[in-house]
């Protein structure tokens, strides 16, 4: 009995794994028009390019290489976002030259031999910088577009503070500012929000395990702190409820993954976590960039708890800019970028290309 059931669970396993081993070929295809056939002078791509002394992978797509080049820093940290365009297209590729780059030691850029402690802010501030300069001279521009998501903005800013020349604009999304003042944020108004909604069993948990205002931030709170997000849509996206099901399991699903390079997400995202989480959690940004000399833009969710909106648009109210301009994104959580790409993109168009804050909101 117990040899039948060994059997039968080793066969799924098997099966499992072929199966994922079939939908991870791990090709680019290349971006078609209506009729099917490849757009002309389009870009899509997946390279592997030395960057300080690192070979580091970037997914770079395009409907037109002529396009202004944008280049995203994806959040976590070492969690990459390219995968999740697949169910929550953004269109940025009709307007850009998108490069999607995945941070060394995340993702594409993962490697084993990658130590803890060669992966910090400093190191990741000067990859951003280096990856920009391949990206000015392959496609022969004096200056690109930031674009950096929740974690991926506390490089960014960092990057755009330090290499202001190299950008037309610094455009971050869900906004990183004092990561610690937000877990309080947050966790203040998720008790309060499942006490109206008499999930008192969830309020027991949530006080049982508090944030505490140094790191490391306690194992019991950031075990909890996903859950009780999602659960309350106010997380990755107002929709997704479960990581799981939301992130994790899409994450296995993308084609142009091989499956080593899925498997490699996620070794990445948890060697990324141990070695930058407390340093990015613990540095409050309004101190470390009170201004920057490039145009700077704000584009934050009105339910995202991950980074507080609050924070993020008092910290653009305070930061000098020679332009600026904060955008609420009244549907969304911690992605306008996939909750409401229409409007993002009106955005991107109307005021970030055209060097404008019109559809900024009004103070």
């Amino acid at each position: 009995m117990i040899l039948t059931v060994l059997a039968g669970g080793l066969t799924l396993v098997l099966m499992l794994a072929a199966a994922l081993w079939l939908l991870s070929p791990g090709k680019v295809q290349p971006l078609s028009g209506p009729d099917g056939e490849q757009l002309a002078n389009s870009i899509s791509e997946k390279i592997f390019v030395p960057i300080n002394g690192a070979q580091q992978g970037m997914f770079i797509k395009g409907s037109d290489k002529r396009h202004p080049v944008l280049l995203f820093l994806h959040g976590g940290p070492g969690m990459p976002e390219y995968f999740l365009t697949r169910q929550y297209p953004t269109g940025l590729e009709e307007d850009f030259v998108v490069v999607w780059w995945e941070q060394r030691g995340a993702g594409l850029s993962y490697s084993p031999e990658i130590q803890p402690e060669s992966l910090t802010v400093e190191q990741l501030v000067a990859d951003t910088i280096a990856v920009t300069d391949y990206l000015r001279q392959r496609f022969g521009v004096e200056k690109i577009y930031l674009m950096a998501h929740s974690g991926g903005s506390f490089i960014g800013l960092q990057a755009a503070q330090r290499a202001p020349d190299r950008y037309d604009a610094y455009i971050g999304i869900g906004q990183m500012t004092d990561q610690l003042e937000s877990e309080q944020l947050a966790y203040n108004s998720l008790l309060d929000a499942y006490r109206q909604q008499g999930d008192q069993k969830m309020v027991e948990r949530l006080r049982a395990a508090p944030p505490t205002a140094s790191v490391p931030l306690p194992d019991a709170y950031l075990r909890l702190r996903d859950e009780t997000m999602h659960r309350a849509g106010v997380g990755t996206t107002r929709a997704m409820k479960s990581v799981i099901t939301g992130i994790f399991l899409p994450s296995w699903l993308h084609p142009e993954y091989t499956l080593q390079e899925k498997i490699n997400l996620w070794r990445g995202k948890a060697l990324s976590q141990r070695a930058l989480r407390d340093s990015m959690f613990s540095t409050d940004l309004r101190a470390v960039v009170p201004s920057l000399d490039l145009p700077v833009y704000f584009l934050h969710g009105r339910y995202d708890y991950t980074c507080s909106y609050e924070l993020a648009q008092a910290y653009l109210d305070q930061l000098k800019a020679p332009l600026k301009g904060f955008y609420t994104f009244e549907n969304s959580a911690h992605s306008p970028l996939f909750e409401e790409p229409q409007r993002l993109r009106q955005i991107l168009r109307q005021d970030v290309l055209a060097g404008k804050n019109n559809l900024a909101d009004q103070p």
